[in-house]
């Protein structure tokens, strides 16, 4: 068979799919995060509801497109249903949810796709009657997803408990590689042979890896939260050193903080958070491959930050990669320069800024005198306040006191490079909770 028969035929058997299941009309929702549904009213089918109009729009759960993932270039997951397990923020009593093709090379056809909540953390099986069918571009069951795209999901009602894992699980019965994932989760997600989509049941789910498959965001239509907080950053925001299946990254733990200093009635604002972070990530230099694996922080932030749900604060913790992954002496002015392009795109947008001191690295295998002396002299500039709106110290709360170049050992993963899990508590214990308060500041 020819390459062009064999495309050709692919492409037969995807119209077939679509045709069978409805019209196919690939978009993005749009979403002004006021509460009022601008999503197309989804057609009533099986275990789903026309969307609540009450509350905000917000993010629940996000993660960030990394890349390929290896040995699904040729079928991705043809024929396996991808029940990924997110944890969320706050509560809503609506959902919807953002797949991506953003490294496929193929259109991407998903068939079924659905959101339960979790009988229990940390298991595929659902709570049968939180189980709920998706629809895309106001009620279709199936979509295709355009190579380097992406899809929003019309809004389902379904009740999401706040600090909850929440399933949800995509159907994909034609080869579409390669799968755009976001590996280093820090939580196991599942395969299932066939089209498994609205199992409660965790039987079937007999595979599993710590990697989240296509999708990007979990959105809810929240009375809990005014806005969304984005933390931006790198392998220390990911949590890779994090205990796996426990939620202690440490944008989980300020979730937490957020959300008992609110119940509390402490001078805190009502935001949801989401975790942007991407292991490896640099302010300046891009991963390889069109579209770069692992891209900048200043390529990706429009789609990490400013295109996030109702985005009122980004938190932004960039900067180690840069120094540490140079071959030559990183510039820290040019590093500086970067992250002030980060906090102009957010004012643009009216977004805050709060940004974090790099935290200490003697001992790991990169460390130099001269790379500490480019960590000490960006700190210095952070802590002037002359880089963001706010400042989280994070250095200054778990580097050593004795030795100042290096973690505390109980906050020291091992690595000597990420914290350990009193760490990772450590950092959003100390976050000043009112530096989230507030708007960025007028351009003058």
């Amino acid at each position: 068979m020819t390459k062009r028969h064999g495309y050709a035929l692919l492409s037969a058997i995807v119209a077939a799919i679509v045709a069978i299941s409805a019209a196919i009309y690939v978009g993005v929702a749009a979403d002004n995060g006021t509460g009022e549904d601008t999503l197309a009213a989804p057609r009533t089918i099986h275990n789903s509801a026309a969307p609540a109009s009450t509350g905000v729009w917000v993010g629940t759960w996000a993660a960030s497109p990394v890349g390929a993932e290896p040995g699904t270039e040729v079928n991705g997951l043809a024929g396996r249903s991808v029940r990924n397990v997110v944890h969320t923020s706050v509560g809503g009593t609506s959902a919807r949810i953002t797949l991506s093709n953003l490294y496929g090379t193929q259109p991407l056809t998903i068939t079924h796709a659905s959101v339960a909540v979790a009988a229990v953390d940390n298991s595929a099986a659902a709570a049968a009657a939180t189980m709920r069918r998706l629809t895309f571009n106001g009620g279709n069951p199936a979509v295709v997803i355009p190579a380097g795209d992406q899809v929003i999901s019309d809004a389902v009602a379904v009740l999401i408990p706040r600090d909850t894992d929440v399933l949800v699980t995509t159907y994909s019965p034609t080869p579409s590689g390669p799968v755009t994932y976001h590996p280093h989760a820090r939580q196991l997600s599942y395969l299932a042979e066939g089209d498994r989509t609205e199992d409660a049941d965790a039987g079937a789910f007999t595979a599993h890896a710590e990697y989240w498959r296509y999708l990007t965001a979990l959105d809810v239509l929240s009375n809990e939260s005014d806005g969304t907080v984005v933390v931006f950053g790198d392998s220390i925001t990911d949590g890779v050193t994090s205990t796996l299946g426990t939620n202690r990254r440490w944008p989980d733990v300020l979730a937490d903080r957020l959300r008992s200093a609110v119940e509390q009635r402490e001078d805190a604002p009502r935001y949801s958070v989401v975790n942007e972070g991407i292991s490896g990530n640099q302010v300046l230099a891009d991963g390889r491959g069109r579209p770069a694996e692992n891209p900048s922080g200043l390529k990706r932030f429009s789609r990490d930050v400013l295109a996030r749900t109702n985005v009122k604060v980004v938190v932004i913790d960039l900067g180690v990669n840069d120094i540490l992954r140079n071959p030559r002496l990183a510039d820290p002015d040019r590093i500086l320069t970067g992250l002030r392009h980060l906090v102009g795109q957010a004012h643009a947008r009216g977004i805050k800024v709060v940004g974090a001191t790099l935290m200490p690295f003697q001992g790991h295998r990169g460390y130099t005198p001269a790379r500490e002396a480019v960590r000490q002299e960006i700190n210095a500039e952070i802590r002037s306040g002359d880089v963001f709106d706010a400042v989280a110290d994070f250095d200054k709360a778990l580097r050593d006191p004795y030795d100042p170049r290096r973690f505390r050992p109980e906050y020291d993963s091992g690595d000597h490079l990420h914290p350990s899990d009193r760490g990772y508590a450590r950092m959003a214990e100390v976050f000043n909770l009112t530096a989230l308060k507030g708007a960025a500041p007028a351009e003058l």
